[in-house]
């Protein structure tokens, strides 16, 4: 067994996410209407989305899915898509906007390190919906190791800091 690739750069990120969808028009109103992605293009197929006007963070395309059905259970595929919000007013804010849009949310927990709603989109994609804790909160060991955990995300508490 050949020993590990030298880590990648720490300041890399996952810049976008391209999603093939049966609808464009179905996931633009869950993906736009809903949690309040803009649109910075649309063309041959696509609609390109974003917030705060970088190019896109979220693609749409009917290339190879025009009216398909999501994967069946038990085949591979994207788990889900994770929508990082810069802080827990802007969570509350999405749930705010998915209850009030009558989406089913499939969980919401609390992994010490962050705070988390699932769901899924119109074309069955999972959605993650999450916000960061800061790194001084993040439960540790005694010796200093991350340890993560999961919890019921009390959705009333998070939903009175919707504004």
């Amino acid at each position: 067994m050949s020993s590990p690739a030298k880590p990648i750069h720490p300041a890399t990120r996952i810049g976008h996410v391209h999603l093939k969808v049966a609808d464009l028009d179905r996931a633009l109103r869950f993906w736009r209407d809903v949690l309040g992605f803009e649109v910075t293009q649309r063309r041959d197929g696509a609609v390109f989305l974003s917030a705060g006007g970088y190019h896109h963070h979220i693609a749409l395309n009917t290339w190879e899915s025009k009216g398909g059905s999501p994967p069946a259970p038990g085949t591979t595929g994207l788990f889900h898509v994770a929508v990082l919000y810069p802080d827990r007013k802007s969570l509350a804010d999405a749930l705010r906007r998915i209850v009030s849009a009558g989406i089913n949310i499939d969980g919401a927990s609390d992994h010490g390190v962050s705070e988390a709603l699932y769901l899924r989109d119109p074309d069955g994609n999972g959605v993650e919906l999450y916000r960061d804790k800061p790194a001084t909160e993040w439960p540790r060991t005694e010796t200093g190791a991350l340890e993560m955990f999961t919890r019921r995300l009390d959705l009333h508490a998070l939903m009175a800091e919707a504004s």
